[in-house]
């Protein structure tokens, strides 16, 4: 559809009126360039040249490289890694402190026992995941040979080129 877009829109005028759908397979007429120049032509008498202005008209479509590309090769390369770690870590801690006080008399005496302790957990859980993915995709386009009815057109367009000397 690409050759065939740029054939209809670079080489071509719109049609008359213009196509109201832009599936019409109607074009115009063929779009040129004309390139005016100096020549030098022999004089109508054979007394020598004389420069006169020239005018070349040449079909765009006979000067433009034809876009008729063929997908050859496609490679699709993909690479995932992923890394998922869990993790569960527990600190216990138990502390236990005590203070011992006696105190004696002679028919009496006396303990005081003071103890403390202290108990502490702490849990920690977790997860980690890691995704790494890449792509490569490489494309070979070639150019393809152009169709018989295609290199017809253009033989046909080139018989179009004329000269004008004046």
């Amino acid at each position: 559809m690409a050759t065939v877009n740029f054939v209809k829109q670079v080489g071509f005028k719109p049609p008359a009126g213009g196509a109201e759908d832009p599936l019409e397979q109607q074009t115009g007429e063929p779009a040129t360039v004309t390139f005016k120049y100096k020549k030098l032509v022999p004089k109508a008498d054979g007394s020598g040249d004389e420069e006169k202005t020239a005018e070349l008209t040449v079909p765009f479509l006979s000067m433009l490289p034809i876009p008729y590309l063929r997908i050859a090769e496609v490679n699709i390369d993909f690479l995932a890694k992923i890394n998922s770690i869990q993790f569960r870590k527990v600190d216990t801690n138990v502390a236990v402190t005590g203070e011992l006080e006696a105190k004696a008399g002679w028919l009496w005496g006396s303990a005081r026992l003071k103890v403390s302790s202290t108990y502490q957990r702490q849990t920690k859980e977790g997860s980690t995941e890691t995704r790494d993915y890449s792509m490569n995709v490489k494309v070979k386009a070639v150019q393809e040979e152009m169709p018989g009815g295609l290199a017809r057109t253009l033989t046909i367009l080139e018989s179009l080129i004329k000269e004008k000397v004046t």
